[in-house]
């Protein structure tokens, strides 16, 4: 499997979304090529650098499904959860020492592609016609979510959410 490429097939729609999509696929390609190199630190420093925007991308996303009212946020909320339990658990693998640069490389370019295109696009009317009938830019709903994620996070910070469900030290 070489790089993933970003096609017009998985726009959105909705810029913040899309340009947080694509990072995502820009960590991705840094793991193959860290994988490819048998740069283990560089494999395991992807990892964190994913999980930790991944995260914030989740928070960011499901905040806007709730805001517009979107009516299956909760189920969308589910599919992340069990996404992040099953990339927390290839994190604990690869800290124990298994090699699952391979394995997990393969799992994140099938389950993003097909989530943009089935769950993130299934949502994506319901936003676009929340930000219209507010009557605000994309870039001030952007604002507004960010100052609401930015205070959750904190507290889960505070709480050492990441640092249970990932094994890191508080």
């Amino acid at each position: 499997m070489a790089h993933l490429n970003w096609t017009p097939d998985l726009e959105t729609g909705i810029r913040e979304i899309d340009g947080q999509h694509k990072r995502i696929v820009e960590y991705i390609n840094q793991l193959y090529d860290a994988r490819t190199s048998h740069d283990r630190a560089g494999v395991g420093a992807v990892i964190d650098e994913a999980v930790d925007y991944t995260l914030s991308h989740f928070a960011f996303e499901e905040a806007l499904m709730v805001d517009a009212g979107y009516m299956y946020s909760g189920p969308h909320k589910k599919v992340h959860e069990l996404f992040t339990r099953k990339v927390g658990d290839y994190r604990l693998r690869f800290e124990a020492g298994e090699d699952v640069a391979d394995e997990l490389h393969a799992m994140l370019s099938r389950w993003l592609f097909n989530h943009i295109r089935n769950d993130d696009k299934s949502y994506a009317d319901a936003v676009k016609v929340y930000m219209k009938n507010r009557g605000q830019s994309e870039g001030s709903v952007k604002d507004q979510i960010k100052e609401e994620l930015i205070r959750e996070l904190h507290l889960k910070k505070k709480r050492g959410f990441f640092a249970r469900l990932f094994g890191g030290s508080e």
